[in-house]
């Protein structure tokens, strides 16, 4: 039998070919009821896109001036009106999805999740009247739980989150991949010759993102270490000022190196008289442009904010919602960056690679690492 075509859908249902083709990619331009009917003439005659096509089209259309077509809501998340503004990361993540956003047609208007004057009918009516076709949430810092009130809103439009995994409910979402993070920086820091590294993590930040953080520090400690050298987590609800307890901690366990999000922990470091790096090494989970002498982990949020777009394009063009059966996520690896606040990396390049096989390739009763790295090798 000869591949129905877009010719033979339109012969039946008496619409125009470019009809059927809009309707098929699910396009603003036709009515929901039309592009069901289409829908179902191509399910009963058997439609199957041609790939190549689909595929060269779609190179033609992207050659073709960007203007732009369709709008998206650009959630702020968190708790802070003015985070978008204010927050440490959460810009990073905007400029990525808004950039990202106008190359593919769309603009985004804003609205704040905690706003006050703001309920799913009202919502739902601004959207609608808007003719916005999808959400991105940026900024969630303290909870993994969307407003439970706003569930008609992610059930009738594409949704997608940055930067964590929602739970109730759970949407699709985008964000670094924190525990190869974690893995990567406790292998750096071994490394560069280090051998007691310990993490101090804020206990509602790990728990954030399902305590990935701490999994890979753990996984990375386990594997690689043998257990005389393990540093337990210093953990707890850290602030500006030094918590309590960070300095027992810190002389009963003398860790060398230790991981972080927080750049207050060389201020405590310093009160507490040790030096950077000269005694203890500061490695930030969270590497920021607006410190970039402190080494740490790159988390490309603009590239996590890129992602997050065309995630939620996608499911427009699939005539999906937020809440869907098997909700997807997207992780975006981290990169090391160089810094004064850890030991000088000059010939350490290839026990880092070779870490990297051992950790991935090979059981846990894998050979623990002790002893300084072997002269006159290199860091990756």
């Amino acid at each position: 039998m000869s591949r129905s075509t877009l010719k033979d859908i339109a012969d039946v249902l008496g619409y125009s070919k470019n009809t059927v083709s809009l309707a098929l990619r699910g396009s603003a331009q036709i009515p929901p009821a039309t592009q069901e009917r289409v829908r179902k003439a191509a399910q009963r005659l058997g439609y199957q896109p041609n790939a190549v096509l689909s595929h060269l089209m779609a190179q033609l259309r992207a050659s073709r001036t960007t203007r732009l077509q369709a709008k998206l809501a650009l959630v702020n998340a968190n708790r802070d009106a003015r985070a978008f503004q204010n927050h440490p990361t959460a810009p990073t993540y905007v400029e990525g999805c808004v950039s990202r956003a106008a190359s593919l047609g769309y603009s985004f208007d804003r609205f704040w999740l905690h706003d006050p004057t703001l309920n799913a009918a009202r919502w739902l009516r601004i959207l609608q009247a808007r003719a916005i076709k999808g959400i991105i949430l940026v900024g969630l810092m303290d909870t993994p739980r969307l407003p439970e009130e706003f569930r008609p809103v992610w059930r009738q439009l594409p949704a997608v989150v940055t930067g964590v995994r929602t739970r109730e409910p759970a949407l699709s979402f985008c964000c670094v991949d924190h525990h190869d993070l974690a893995l990567t920086a406790f292998e750096r820091a071994l490394a560069l010759g280090y051998r007691r590294p310990g993490l101090v993590l804020d206990e509602v930040i790990d728990h954030l993102v399902e305590r990935r953080f701490s999994a890979g520090y753990l996984t990375g400690q386990r594997i690689l270490l043998p257990p005389a050298q393990h540093v337990p987590i210093f953990s707890g609800r850290l602030g500006t000022t030094e918590p309590v307890g960070f300095r027992t901690w810190l002389e009963k366990n003398r860790p060398d190196v230790i991981f972080t999000l927080y750049n207050n922990v060389m201020t405590w470091l310093k009160a507490a008289g040790r030096r950077v790096p000269e005694d203890v090494g500061v490695v930030q989970l969270e590497w920021r442009a607006s410190r970039p002498k402190i080494a740490g982990m790159n988390q490309h949020n603009f590239v996590t904010g890129e992602a997050a777009v065309d995630m939620v394009v996608g499911q427009i063009h699939n005539n999906e919602t937020g809440e869907q059966e098997f909700p997807r996520a997207t992780l975006i690896g981290a990169t090391w960056a160089d810094g004064t606040s850890v030991r000088d990396r000059a010939g350490t390049t290839k026990p880092a690679r070779r870490l990297q096989g051992k950790l991935r390739n090979q059981p846990a009763s894998t050979k623990k690492i002790s002893g300084p790295p072997t002269p006159g090798t290199a860091a990756r």
